[in-house]
């Protein structure tokens, strides 16, 4: 988000027109944050494997492990420390590539099982709001957090937008025809 315009970043992956470019592009951007978590891994005497794919436009890369528990410290207290390292790994990618990077990074399935418990969560103040015709707050979120409620908001056919400075940013659910202000 550019600060003095309020707008969202361009982002210099979007603007490659050629779909097999595009995918050319998101697998090195996988196979390069493979490498560094890789590293890190070995560096820290840490069991895992790294799966890549690319989901939702974006280089999605996994650490798994057999036993998902002997992750948990890479995950972190509400992933605090997945997010860190998440951050860690897009900049290991712009140094190779000199382009930010929009992965999404996922230690022990804890990403995917989130944004299963955040759905539920948009879901149910999907049915509040459609009861009561009344705007639902929920807690503070982060962005990937925040992104998955305002994406299950929308396949419900209602709005919503984010209010408030992080960390204390959260999602606002409202009826149908309310126009949101700002989603991200």
């Amino acid at each position: 988000m550019n600060a003095s315009t309020g707008t969202a970043a361009p982002d210099p992956a979007a603007a490659v027109a050629d779909p097999e470019d595009r995918t050319k592009r998101l697998e090195e951007e996988g196979e390069i944050a493979a490498d560094y978590l890789e590293e890190f891994l070995d560096i820290a005497d840490l069991d895992g494997d790294i799966d890549l794919d690319i989901k939702h436009d974006r280089a999605a890369v996994e650490v798994v492990a057999d036993d998902p528990q002997s992750l948990s410290h890479l995950i972190g207290r509400e992933g605090e420390v997945l997010d860190a390292m998440q951050e860690l790994t897009r900049l290991a990618v712009q140094t190779r590539t000199g382009d930010r990077s929009r992965l999404m990074l996922d230690i022990g399935g804890y990403r995917a099982a989130r944004r299963v418990e955040l759905t539920r969560i948009a879901e149910k103040a999907v049915e509040q709001v459609q009861a009561s015709g009344e705007e639902v707050e929920l807690e503070p979120l982060n962005a990937f957090e925040r992104k998955v409620v305002h994406d299950a908001v929308a396949v419900a056919g209602l709005v919503s937008d984010s209010r408030g400075v992080e960390p204390e940013r959260y999602v606002v659910v409202q009826p149908a025809g309310t126009v949101a202000a700002v989603t991200d």
